[in-house]
This record gives C-alpha cells, structure tokens and sequence, in this order.
C-alpha cells in the first residue's frame, strides 16, 4: 500500500473523499489515505508544497490566487463540488437588524480564511448592495465556531456553508445573503488538487488517487442517501440534521470551462493578473473519469 496524507474539511464538499474510503475505493487501488483536517485551502497550502501533504481539498479562488502569485504550481486531479441556492450563506443572530448586506457597513464578518471563496463571494455580494470590502471588517474564523460566535455576538455576520448553516439555524440564526447568486450562481467551489512537483514524481499514485475520489464523486453525484448517511460519520452533526442540510452538486468530470468561469470573475474583482492558465493545472486529467479497477 501506498500511504498518502490527503488534507480536508469536515464539509459537504468531501463527501466523495469519505465514501470513495466507506466503499475500499482507494485500498482497491493500493492506497492508504491518512486524512488530516485543514481550516481551509490558504492554511494547507504550504503543507502541500512542503510535501506534508499529498493532495487536498483547495476551495479555486484561493488556488488560482496562490497559482497567479507563483507560491506554488498546483494540479487538479478530480473536482469535488459545486454551489447551489442556499448551500453558502451570509448568517446573523435572528434578533440581530441587519436585514440586507447594504446593512453590514462598519460591521465585522467571520470567514474561514482570507482571500479565498469566502471572502470573495462575500465581496461580490456586498458589490450589488452598494458595498466593498473596505467597507466591513473580515476576519477569519474555523466554520465549527462561527454558529457560537453569531449567538455571542463576537461577529455581526458570518460567511457560512453546511453543515453549520443547518446547526446554526437551529440555534436561532438567520439569512442575510445567498452568497451564491446573481454571478456567482451554481459557482464552482472545489476541487482535489496536488503539487506540480509531486505529479511528476508519482504519476502512477496520482492516477490513483484519481481513480479512487472520481468514483466517490460518481456515487455522492448519484445518490443523495448515502450522503445523508456519512455526514453524520465525519462532520459530526446528527442524523436529522444530516436530512435537512442543502446540498450543491458533485460534478463526475471536471470541466475546463468551470474552472475559467473562476479565474475570470477573479480578474475582474482584481484578485489575479490575469495570468493564470487554468488549462495547464489541468492537464492531468483524463479525458473521461476513471473507475477503480477490479
């Protein structure tokens, strides 16, 4: 077996990496994945080029951010996820008076991590209500905290995806922005991503990791129940809260065309140069997914 150290959040995204490893995906293809939890994509990078780990779940903004500054040269090998209505969503306390993000002026708003999907579709929202991101304060936050955090009163808002949208609800928050409409609508979110330097060294491995996360992907895309069954499992949240949160999709292959969507809606918010060749990180990819053999 092939150890591997794959970096994750306990989020709706990965559900692919916790059923490809239910279902033996990745012993049938002669891995070993050892999974580390991450706060989000900016804080696992440097562990992905030091070699810490071997692939991880990167949120495309702060990938493709990371790809324009030259920090690191990344490859996607599988997407994970995509957004649909409601899946990400700007939370307050339901007593709170902000209504609309016009409201969120002067105020500070949790995100998991800086420069990434949640503090730039929190900027494109504020843009059509009048707003930039001068005008509020960002500050990062782990997502398990932000639902405590909301009813403390410790932020005014918070950038928030499921589960925690679902867990706070049920606490007594309430919605303030769809973070994911108008050009951000269905936005892609994610994907499983290595180093250029580590593709090249093990091909043979990131074929396989491939393979393996394409099959989850297959089936988290096909059957909504199994979903239901596993969040319970790794993000830690109970059965009946597992039947109510609101998935996005699980796209099977990953689109070239998506993953520009991305790096030109950066460009136009001036988050990259303009630089990135999104075609080149993925050239890995086959041209249709794989399925484990035997």
């Amino acid at each position: 077996m092939t150890e591997v150290n794959v970096g994750y959040i306990p989020i709706p995204d990965t559900a692919a990496l916790e059923i490809a490893t239910d279902c033996g995906f990745f012993e049938r293809e002669g891995l070993k994945v050892r999974k580390e939890i991450i706060q989000g994509s900016t804080a696992a990078i440097p562990d992905l080029r030091a070699g810490h780990l071997h692939f991880c779940l990167l949120n495309h903004v702060t990938a493709l951010v990371a790809q324009d500054s030259g920090v690191v040269d990344l490859r996607y090998v599988a997407d994970a996820y995509q957004a649909a209505p409601e899946t990400f969503l700007l939370m307050a306390r339901k007593d709170s008076p902000l209504r609309t993000p016009a409201d969120l002026r002067g105020k500070t708003i949790a995100v998991a991590t800086l420069k990434s999907i949640g503090t730039f579709t929190t900027e494109v929202t504020l843009k059509a209500h009048g707003l930039t991101a001068a005008d509020v304060k960002l500050v990062e936050m782990p997502l398990p905290n932000m639902p405590a955090a909301l009813q403390a009163g410790t932020v005014a808002a918070a950038w928030m995806t499921e589960p925690f949208i679902t867990a706070a609800k049920r606490q007594g928050a309430k919605k303030i922005a769809d973070v994911m409409a108008g050009p951000t609508d269905r936005f892609p979110v994610s994907g499983y991503g290595t180093t250029a330097a580590f593709a090249e060294r093990a091909p043979e491995t990131v074929a396989a990791f491939q393979r393996a996360i394409t099959a989850g992907q297959e089936v988290a895309a096909s059957d909504r129940k199994v979903i239901t069954k596993i969040l319970p499992v790794y993000t830690r949240i109970s059965p009946r809260d597992a039947e109510l949160v609101t998935l996005g999709a699980y796209p099977t292959t990953f689109d070239p065309a998506r993953l520009e969507r991305v790096a030109a809606l950066l460009r136009e918010y001036g988050y990259t140069d303009g630089s990135v060749d999104t075609g080149s990180m993925l050239r890995l990819l086959p041209p249709a997914a794989a399925r484990p053999t035997g």
